[in-house]
């Protein structure tokens, strides 16, 4: 294939098309989008039991197929072979619970009627739900969406990042596999442009975006000339608080894995730490140890636990972001000699530990979806609180301490959408996952989760 009507997904790993794909024109998105019109009405009508039974049945097809996609994930976006089965697992684990969840988050809430008469509110389908969806956890990402709206009665188009088609088509084809009737969910492969088309068209009747801040921003306005709710999961600077009674090593070791998992690139990895100045350097130690313990290399290498980024254009960023703040007087911690693969001009990347950091320097502030984290030491929780709300996201913040009550009082002066005690980097789907500020806005997972999917039609019947 050539020419610019063709995305080619190149493999961070050696910098092969591991992926070609036409992208979609007017006249093919032109066809998605009547099919999925004229699925509307019957899928609608569908009811939620088998629905669900669908929705399962596709589950079961992709979990049966777990160790081809997660291959096809590593060899599309780096990440490494023994981590990328926790993805599908991820899947799996959010559907379920969802497709258990529904009968009660979609049953109609009845009220007392003084007549004899029938008062409720029913929670009817949106119609067409487009998912936008990231290639940093292609899947996770947009089961969040998929399967929530499928359930509820809509039909769904699914758009995933040029690095990781393989996932869209993996997903129709679980649903043709699971018989689901034509048009309910289909694919495309298209650029910004024809997506921005898509968002203006009137029978889109839902956006659900993850990714950056400036895409969050593009599909806004697309959507701007109408009336219609969009779900944007944007970025994270996520921080993590670790209070003077908190457990050393055993916060270290979460907090690595949290800060350099998926080589870092999390909307919701740990980004900065700050840390009570008496355990500082104790915690610090540990901290280094850890991260200096990974091995970067060929992500289908099984001894490797540190990928290469998606590009090298976003590890040459987070190398920027850390030359500037070493300028400004920080401290680089890990001695790179120790990881031969990370080399300038390439997408392998070590890891990175800051001391002396502050909120001058960029690497404390802007999101950096890569394997650096800044530690700071603090005097007491109201310092720590006071920075971690420095910031212009607000996607989860992170509290290592034994006292119970305190987490939870600091956890209400937080600007966050979610508040972890002792854990971090995790999606439990049975609550809301949601953001403040610049990390987006809507609502995900959980029962309220279906709220977003709806919309509340009310029924006043009088004998």
């Amino acid at each position: 294939m050539s020419g610019p009507d063709v995305q080619r997904t190149i493999s961070p790993i050696d910098g092969s098309v591991c992926v070609q794909r036409a992208l979609a024109d007017e006249g093919a998105v032109e066809s998605v989008l009547a099919a999925a019109q004229a699925a509307k009405p019957t899928w609608a009508g569908m009811p939620l039991e088998r629905r669900a039974q669908l929705c399962t049945a596709m589950v079961e097809h992709l979990e049966g197929k777990a160790g081809e996609l997660a291959h096809e994930l590593t060899v599309q976006m780096g990440r490494p072979q023994r981590d990328s089965p926790g993805e599908l697992r991820g899947l799996s684990e959010r559907a379920r619970h969802m497709i258990g969840a529904a009968p009660d988050a979609l049953a109609a809430l009845q009220l007392e009627s003084p007549s004899g008469g029938y008062r409720a509110i029913h929670h009817e389908p949106l119609g067409l739900v487009l998912t936008i969806a990231p290639w940093n956890y292609p899947y996770l990402t947009s089961v969040n969406t998929v399967v929530p709206a499928l359930l509820a009665g809509n039909v769904v188009v699914l758009k995933h990042s040029s690095q990781t088609p393989l996932c869209a088509e993996r997903y129709y084809e679980a649903c043709r596999a699971a018989g689901f009737p034509p048009g309910v969910f289909q694919f495309v492969h298209a650029d910004h442009a024809m997506i921005n088309r898509m968002i203006g068209d009137a029978r889109v009747d839902f956006v659900a975006f993850t990714g950056s801040v400036p895409g969050g921003h593009a599909v806004q306005h697309a959507a701007s000339d109408r009336f219609i709710n969009l779900g944007l999961e944007l970025g994270g600077k996520d921080p993590a608080y670790v209070r003077e009674d908190a457990e050393v090593a055993r916060a270290a070791e979460a907090l690595v894995d949290g800060a350099l998992y998926n080589a870092g690139q999390s909307c919701c990895g740990i980004e900065r730490i700050y840390v009570h100045r008496r355990l500082h350097d104790e915690f610090v130690e540990a901290f280094v140890a850890g991260a200096s313990s990974y091995v970067l290399g060929d992500p289908t290498d099984p001894q490797t636990t540190l990928g290469p980024m998606v590009r090298t254009a976003a590890a040459d960023f987070v190398r920027g972001q850390t030359a500037a703040a070493v300028a400004s007087g920080a401290r680089a911690l890990v001695d790179h000699a120790r990881f031969p693969h990370s080399r300038a001009g390439t997408a392998y990347l070590a890891p990175q530990v800051l001391a002396g950091v502050d909120h001058s320097m960029a690497v404390m502030r802007d999101e950096s979806f890569g394997p650096v984290v800044g530690i700071m030491a603090v005097d007491d929780d109201a310092q720590a609180v006071e920075l971690m709300n420095d910031s212009e996201f607000g996607l989860t913040a992170s509290i290592w301490t034994g006292d119970l009550d305190t987490a939870r009082a600091l956890g209400g002066q937080l600007q966050t959408g979610t508040v972890f005690m002792n854990r971090c980097d995790y999606l439990d789907p049975a609550l809301a996952w949601t953001g403040v500020k610049d990390s987006g806005r809507g609502c995900t997972l959980s029962s309220l989760g279906f709220a977003y999917l709806t919309r509340p039609k009310s029924f006043n019947f009088s004998r």
